[in-house]
């Protein structure tokens, strides 16, 4: 064997086919495991041994001649020699071989041997594990080489291949595993063998036989048993014998599981896909749906009835029995007996629903809740109420006082409102003016030092962190001393709960005794005495009365005065919230959906409501119990999340869809019906919106600690979610079988554990480090197969290989993962996905011509948030003719070569996409620098409403009518072209980045942009800018951003009558000037509210002004949905003869713009704009 080993190691060298080389090293090796395992088992096969001395005699004898006496003439004779023997002799798709191969492990059960468990114990797993992975190398090799198989087929070789795959990481649980177990192993290791080798290629591409079919599935069963003889070692109760199911809305899981079953009474192929009659399936819907109509009569009365209560648990419990077995049954488990214990169940319920209902009182009307028009109020962000003083003092402390480094500690209770005070005195204009530096970061229960230094060192500015995540922990520590030395810095801390964090970051911070200080938030009272002895902490006091009621006002009636027969118990109400903002906006959200004369019943709810953190959880319990049962999964949803972390609004809608939490409303798409269940929890005053998409929603999130608190303990009393924070599967405590499970640090996962303690997990998210690397064994993936949703965002796999165990889930809706750069044919066995993320992809993904029969595509993302170029999904343009359309596809990022004539065909696919962000291919066949005449047209598309162009230096493009959202990077038109541009009517948002127009002048014509709402100029190289008052006549925002050689704004700016927001950044002074005037006009005409933002500082480089506040940062390192960088191209000066197209136009009203953006958020929210 170690001569094998030898000359597999040194046959790269020397073989110069490299065909011919990984067929040797491919095929010896598997010899090699093959002839270890059976003489481990016992047998002597001289036959094999002959052949592998033979081979490894003749491929030593050419690495003998190459290495030492090269004579080419031998050389290509003993190559030629070497595989005409691999042909004939190890061939494994020869007939022969395998015969010769099944018989020797046949043979090899037969013979007298000791025990398997012996052999483990002398650590001979290990040739068993080789032989184990060569059958799963065959197995693979196999698909590769036979693309014609059918789907079928495919489906029972992977099935095969996982059930392998499973056997090796059972040898490495062997010390849970018993001797009888250990024995069983070896036994199950041959009967596998011999099924793979049994394998013939002319049967399975008619299908495979019978016989091969039961023989997977007894093997399955046995598995099975295995697994769970390993499970029963952990410290969970088996997974196998105990059920649990989540409680939030049950109601809606039931018609979420009714409508499947109705789904799948409309496959044709039902019952092949299943493996039992489809009269079951009927029945049992057919009960469900009675039960169902029973439960919704019930649902007030049964919380008053402990009868009631114990039947709808039965019920529920049966449904849930019911959806798990079906399920199991399509991914080819055999649960008929269990199936039909079930539905007997669910008879029984159907039988026993009259006889309850009829022993039972008439049920409980209860007060209907509904957002009366007089009540519904948009939500603004938190304002401070009465605590001018506290800002006052806290401002004094700052910037007066010892010039000594000096800590100000602002302490309270959770809810009190320090953080909103501390980022009040973060932006105050004398603060802001007083520190040349200005830093922040949130801390949290939870941190780590580097991440905070990271954050540190970037919450000045939107400038990239890529080049902090290099650095190690010293580099940090001495770059964040050099930015703050010798100048007088403020930093914030937000949320510290203990002085670690402090200690750590301390041999960063100079002491220059210049008046520099520190200001941080605190639960803890006392924690600044630990590290400054003299300090004296600020506590921040609770609202009074009157205050409280002032800021309820506020949050139900805006501008608005209260209603006179509202005021009395509104202000009885204000008054029971004892001063604390949270719990006085926690009782807004529930009011603003009460009716008026139910509001003495919150009254009453809230009188038994005692103080501090007790009061505030209840006040959450009590705004959760008023939601209604289908908002109720989405809120406990957020507990998936980190805390504190900014979370991306489409994500999380995505998510909600995939999850089946949203019903889709009439006339309106899931999406936005989606949003609507999100808007809902902002309202509520649950959720916290940050800022607006320029064509109106909010591109991101967050919650409350306290909500989020809240909300992670309600979602694991409810058997909602198991939240694992570090994994240690010996030290896991909880639910024994839950849908959902989301694990905070990946650094010690190995997901096939999850399997086997988690084995009908639903949902599994996993947060951690993406620059983490795991061992190759730890990523041996054997998921959980009712997966519907699965995050591997945070794991990054080896090669950028996409995990072809995914392929075997049939249930999943949402995939994510990270960096991979094809994907392969067997997608086409999730028949089921409809939202595909791929983050940070290294080239662009190509897709698989089996990619068009997922008919239920909705959402194709690569989110490259690091690349000099955006990255996309290619996809196949071979015979498109027969290809089915993709017609719920809604979003796609696309990368094209336009060179190739293909776009057209593949847009004729894609009738419904709305949301387009296409790429030039990188390494196209098309010359980048080249004119050319080329037109991409994208007016076919009758739904798009967004598109963002990047490249296609030098081509032409029609845009559809309905096009509301366009933005244009390095694609270097004249100015002259974006006339027609100007003639789309409906076009609202305009953004033109990088180059995307060449040439000194621009001169819009009159009657052009009639219903633009948003502009933005980045990195354009223009000087003059000409336009009429008429294009900017439902203007509200114009950001202008690098343009270094423009000299001024249009003057007509100063009459436009719906401005709200210019923003001016790293322009020349006279645009800035220019920008005065346009505001002093405007003021004139009575637009007080107009806000100017004017910073011409470089924001390449630091500078002690270009700052940001908290949350712009956090948003920035945390929740990034499409960032892109724009780097310039060479000869984008070049004139380009082609232009923009358009087609005939029609008008369309716009709709109007929310509210501005937060000044904190605008940085990380333009970028997010790019999507």
């Amino acid at each position: 064997m170690d001569l094998i080993m030898c000359v597999l190691g040194n046959i790269i060298w020397v073989c110069r086919a490299w065909e011919l080389r990984e067929t040797i090293k491919y095929r010896l090796k598997l010899l090699r495991n093959l002839i270890g395992f059976v003489t481990m088992q016992g047998l002597e096969c001289s036959q094999l041994t002959d052949l592998l001395t033979y081979t490894v005699v003749a491929a030593g004898r050419l690495i003998s001649i190459c290495m030492f006496d090269y004579d080419e003439q031998v050389a290509n004779r003993m190559e030629s020699e070497i595989y005409q023997l691999m042909h004939e002799k190890i061939n494994l798709l020869d007939l022969q071989v395998r015969e010769t191969f099944v018989h020797v492990l046949t043979a090899s059960k037969k013979q007298p041997r000791p025990s398997y468990a012996l052999a483990l114990q002398k650590n001979e797993d290990r040739v068993v594990g080789q032989f184990v992975g060569s059958l799963r190398d065959y197995l693979m090799d196999l698909l590769g080489s036979y693309a014609s198989f059918q789907v079928p087929v495919k489906d029972q070789i992977l099935r095969l291949h996982e059930e392998i795959r499973c056997l090796g990481i059972l040898l490495k649980q062997e010390e849970k595993l018993g001797d009888e177990m250990k024995d069983l192993i070896g036994a199950v290791v041959s009967d596998a063998a011999i099924l793979t080798f049994s394998l013939s290629v002319n049967e399975i591409k008619e299908g495979l036989p019978k016989e091969i079919d039961l023989a997977v599935l007894h093997l399955h069963k046995v598995l099975k048993y295995m697994v769970a003889e390993v499970a029963h070692n952990y410290p969970l109760k088996s997974p196998y014998s105990s059920f649990n199911y989540p409680r939030p809305n049950e109601l809606g899981c039931m018609d979420s599981f009714l409508e499947n079953l109705k789904e799948l009474a409309r496959c044709d192929e039902a019952d092949d896909s299943i493996g039992f009659q489809h009269h079951r399936i009927q029945v049992i819907q057919n009960d469900l749906v009675f039960l169902r109509s029973f439960l919704e009569n019930i649902k007030e009365q049964r919380y008053q009835n402990g009868k009631l209560q114990a039947f709808w648990s039965h019920v529920m419990e049966a449904a849930y029995k019911a959806e798990l077995l079906i399920d199991l049954a399509l991914v080819g488990d055999k649960c008929e007996d269990s199936l039909d214990a079930v539905s007997r169940d669910i008879n029984l319920l159907k039988i026993e629903a009259p006889e309850i209902h009829n022993a039972q009182t008439q049920r409980v009307n209860k007060t209907s809740l509904h957002i009366p028009s007089q009540l519904a109020a948009a939500m603004h962000d938190e304002d401070l109420v009465g605590l001018d003083d506290e800002v006052e003092t806290i401002t004094h402390r700052l910037t007066r006082g010892s010039k000594q480094l000096d800590v100000v500690p602002i302490v309270g209770m959770p809810g009190l409102g320090k953080t909103t005070l501390a980022n009040k005195v973060y932006n105050a204009p004398s603060v802001r003016s007083y520190f040349h530096v200005r830093r922040w970061c949130r801390v949290s229960q939870t941190y780590n030092i580097r991440s905070l230094l990271v954050e540190l060192l970037c919450s000045s500015s939107s400038e990239s962190s890529d080049e902090y995540h290099k650095m190690d922990e010293n580099d940090l520590v001495m770059k964040l001393r050099q930015v703050l030395l010798r100048s007088r810095y403020l930093l914030f801390l937000d949320d510290l709960w203990d002085v670690e964090a402090w200690n750590l970051l301390e041999k960063s911070l100079p002491n220059d005794a210049n008046g520099s200080r520190i200001l941080f938030t605190s639960r803890y009272q006392n924690l600044s005495l630990h590290f400054k002895p003299n300090s004296e902490p600020h506590h921040l006091r609770h609202l009074t009365d009157e205050e409280s009621w002032t800021l309820l006002q506020r949050k139900l009636f805006g501008t608005k005065d209260c209603p006179p027969a509202l005021s009395e118990v509104g202000s009885q109400i204000a008054k029971l919230c004892q001063g604390l903002p949270l719990a006085v906006v926690l009782v807004a959200g529930i009011l603003a959906t009460t009716a008026q004369d139910s509001w003495e019943e919150v009254v009453k709810s809230l009188s038994s409501i005692v103080l501090e953190d007790e009061y505030c959880m209840k006040s959450l319990e009590l705004s959760y119990s008023h939601l209604p049962d289908y908002l109720k999964p989405c809120l406990l949803y957020f507990a998936t999340f980190q805390e504190d972390k900014v979370i991306n609004v489409r994500r999380l809608l995505r998510l909600w869809i995939s999850e089946r939490f949203v019903q889709q409303a009439e006339g309106k798409r899931v999406e936005e019906a989606a949003y609507d269940y999100f808007m809902a929890l902002v309202n509520r005053s649950l959720v916290k919106g940050v800022g607006q998409r320029t064509v109106g929603g909010a591109k991101a999130c967050l919650l409350h600690d306290l909500v989020h608190e809240f909300c992670v303990k309600k979602a694991i009393e409810e058997s909602f979610l198991y939240d694992v924070h570090t994994w240690n599967p010996l030290g896991i405590t909880g639910p024994s079988n839950p849908h959902r499970v989301c694990v905070r640090n990946t650094r010690e996962l190995k997901i096939w554990e999850l399997t086997i303690i988690f084995p009908n997990l639903r949902s599994l998210i996993l947060f951690g480090h993406g620059h983490i690397e795991h061992e190759e064994e730890d990523l041996d993936i054997l998921l959980p197969k009712l997966l519907r949703v699965l995050d591997f965002r945070s794991l990054p796999f080896r090669y950028n290989s996409f995990p072809i165990e995914v392929v075997l889930l049939v249930h999943l809706r949402y995939l994510a993962l990270k960096g991979v750069a094809y994907i392969p044919s067997a997608i086409a066995n999730l028949s089921r996905l409809e939202t595909l993320i791929v983050d940070d992809p290294v080239f662009g993904i190509e897709l698989p011509s089996t990619i068009w029969n997922i008919k239920t595509l909705s959402h194709l993302r690569a989110l490259n948030y690091h690349g000099v170029w955006p990255m996309g999904f290619i996809f196949p343009v071979e015979n498109l003719e027969v290809s089915p359309d993709l017609d719920c596809l809604d979003t796609l990022d696309l990368a094209i070569d336009p060179s190739s004539q293909s776009l057209q065909k593949i847009l004729r696919k894609l009738p419904s996409i709305r949301r387009l962000k296409c790429m030039e291919q990188p390494g196209g066949t098309r010359e980048a620098t080249r004119n050319c005449n080329e037109i991409l047209e994208f007016d076919s598309l009758s739904q798009l409403e967004s598109l963002h162009l990047f490249g296609f230096h030098g081509c032409g493009f029609k845009f559809p009518l309905n096009l509301k959202k366009l933005a244009l990077t390095y694609n270097c038109q004249p100015w002259s072209e974006i006339s027609t541009i100007g003639k789309l009517l409906n076009l609202e948002v305009l953004k033109l980045l990088d180059r995307c127009f060449v040439g000194e002048e621009w001169i819009m014509k009159e009657g052009e942009f009639p219903n633009l709402r948003v502009l933005k100029l980045s990195r354009l190289k223009f000087r003059n800018w000409t336009a009429f008052s008429d294009n900017f006549s439902r203007l509200e925002k114009l950001v202008l951003h690098r343009c270094k050689e423009l000299e001024k704004v249009p003057s007509c700016l100063g009459e436009c009558e719906t401005l709200e927001m210019i923003v001016v950044k790293n322009c020349p002074e006279s645009v800035g000037d220019s920008v005065k005037q346009i505001e002093q006009e405007q003021m004139d005409m009575g637009n007080v509210a107009l806000k100017i933002e004017i910073d011409n500082y470089d924001d390449t480089i630091f500078s002690p002004e270009a700052e940001s506040t908290p949350s712009e940062a956090e948003e920035i390192s945390l929740e990034r949905e499409s960032i892109s960088s724009h780097h310039a191209v060479d000869n984008c000066e070049s004139e380009c003869t082609v232009g923009f197209h358009s087609s005939e136009q029609v008008s369309s009203e716009g709709e109007s713009i929310s509210s501005h953006l937060p000044e904190w958020t605008e940085t990380f929210l333009s970028l997010l704009d790019l999507v």
